[in-house]
């Protein structure tokens, strides 16, 4: 069986270097100093006290790897329309797309008897590009838990977890769905085959579309911006919102604010993704996360006031961050953006 990694940073280095470590055929596409150093030593990963190295085939030439069993989508979700058609030669009428990256995917409206059923969203799949390339059909889902870091190129930290739910779109248990989730048992992890992947995968975005932008905003790890009074106020406005958008989807939280809340100050002093990307310089996750659920708003009738302030500021925290980084004065955008 062969497996390509594509976008093999913190989450998919580290789903790459524990499936090579159970044997499995993996490749990894990646680029620049990351891809270098991993050519170099070795993909390293430092997990429980200790370091562990695996050679693993690395290249920033998908055409060199051919058709896969399965391609691992593992990019920022903001880099995967731009990479799909790198991603082709990775593809022939058998191969799985397991969709991991934040936010929704491309496919979550591409299923029988779902309310609003092929819609189709700017922020998720700008052109549906991604629905038009890859398709609905070979897509699989898995929402990624663990929580790790690039320390250096080449060299991953693996802080907790190592849970990735996995499920078909239409949940049924299909021979791929099974294929998978034995793949991901051999390498380690807890990967339970979810009849309600849809579901699973809007916990997750209700969780990260305040965390994340919200930290960003006051550059505080997760456990301080769950528990202080004033930003935990913030938190549970935006996830009303986007709770009262889930209903009108037919989707299913099964668990209240509070205790997603107390899960996500309960991972201590962690810096989400979007707050590690800000103090980086590389762009953030603002439409996968934040604008999304504005667009949601504007298709389901849902007004969404507190999701559209913090959206405001995070989109002007990032082009701050960015002009300052380049030395160019910072200018007020001219429109809103167009999913508002």
């Amino acid at each position: 069986m062969k497996v390509c990694i594509f976008g093999a940073g913190a989450i998919g280095g580290y789903i790459g270097h524990r499936l090579a470590r159970a044997g499995i055929d993996v490749s990894l596409v990646a680029r620049g100093p990351h891809l270098a150093a991993m050519r170099r030593d070795g993909l390293r990963l430092l997990i429980d006290g200790s370091e562990e190295v695996q050679r693993v085939r690395c290249t920033d030439r998908p055409e060199e790897l051919g058709p896969q069993d399965y391609v691992i989508i593992a990019l920022k979700a903001h880099s995967i329309s731009g990479a799909v058609d790198s991603m082709q030669p990775l593809l022939d009428d058998d191969t799985t797309i397991v969709t991991s990256s934040n936010g929704l995917p491309y496919w979550y409206f591409d299923v029988p008897g779902v309310p609003f059923r092929g819609l189709a969203l700017a922020s998720v799949d700008p052109g549906s590009r991604q629905r038009r390339v890859l398709g609905s059909e070979r897509a699989v889902g898995c929402v990624v838990f663990p929580a790790t870091e690039i320390v250096a190129p080449g060299v991953i930290r693996h802080e907790h977890g190592g849970k990735f739910p996995i499920g078909e779109p239409d949940g049924r248990r299909t021979p791929r769905i099974e294929r998978l989730h034995a793949m991901f048992e051999s390498a380690g992890f807890d990967a339970p085959i979810r009849s309600d992947i849809r579901d699973e995968i809007w916990l997750k975005l209700w969780g990260n579309l305040c965390f994340n932008p919200v930290s960003a905003l006051t550059c505080a790890t997760i456990d301080v911006v769950a528990t202080d009074a004033g930003t935990r106020a913030v938190l549970l406005s935006m996830m009303r919102e986007a709770e009262a958008i889930g209903a009108r989807l037919g989707l299913r939280l099964r668990v209240d604010a509070e205790r997603r809340l107390a899960g996500a100050a309960a991972l201590g002093p962690h810096k989400m993704s979007m707050l590690q990307d800000l103090e980086l310089g590389r762009p953030l996750e603002i439409d996968a996360l934040v604008g999304v659920i504005l667009e949601l708003g504007r298709a389901t009738g849902v007004p969404t006031p507190t999701v559209d302030v913090v959206h405001a500021l995070v989109d002007l925290r990032a082009r701050t961050a960015a002009t300052l980084a380049s030395g160019a004065p910072v200018e007020p955008a001219v429109s809103a953006p167009s999913i508002c």
